[in-house]
């Protein structure tokens, strides 16, 4: 096992993720609500964004699952570096996840028109399909926002040497973490093609 990163400190650790947790969530619902599509213009596709999300969940992915074998043969030094990376590029993920519903606005699975509000035609176009990206995003969403203070709380347990509540963390939170990463690919290409 590797040395300690951090001095154990678990009352300032729980009010520090227990802040930050907070802001995103915070800051994700506020922002969600402002919409600057139409009203402020960019050089370039907003879409960018939503690709550049899609990316970095294929990468997170590829990384946890790189750094669960990782710790299995027990290369510790090199699971520690995965995992940072995966957590690196998560927030990059949140800026872009931002900026992406701040500029482009929200898109509507089964919408062609721009109208708000499906008609019957554009159901009966979107199908069954409508109802699989329905039930993906509903999983996907609320487990996004509940497991980010439990992977910091996962990385901080590790960083102090903690490692018996680490591998309890874990081994929740690393399914949940794994799922949200796919299944943010998943929903991308599912919502792509009704983009505006």
């Amino acid at each position: 096992m590797l040395q300690p990163s951090l001095q154990q400190n678990d009352k300032k650790a729980k009010w520090l993720i227990g802040i930050f947790s907070v802001i995103v969530f915070a800051a994700v619902t506020i922002l969600g609500k402002y919409n600057l599509a139409g009203k402020a213009t960019l050089p370039f596709d907003v879409h960018i964004f939503a690709f550049t999300n899609a990316l970095i969940n294929s990468a997170v992915s590829v990384l946890l699952i790189a750094g669960l074998l990782a710790v299995k043969k027990k290369s510790y030094l090199l699971h520690k570096n995965i995992m940072l990376f995966a957590m690196a590029l998560s927030v990059l993920f949140l800026l872009s996840y931002i900026c992406h519903h701040l500029f482009a606005g929200e898109a509507i699975y089964g919408d062609t028109d721009g109208v708000k509000g499906l008609s019957d035609a554009e159901k009966a176009t979107a199908g069954s399909m409508r109802t699989v990206y329905l039930a993906i995003l509903i999983t996907h969403i609320p487990l996004a926002g509940l497991a980010l203070p439990f992977i910091l709380f996962a990385a901080y347990r590790a960083l102090t040497g903690d490692y018996e509540k680490h591998k309890k963390l874990v081994r929740i939170i690393y399914p949940v973490w794994l799922y949200v990463a796919v299944t943010g690919v998943i929903v991308y290409i599912m919502i792509s093609p009704y983009y505006k």
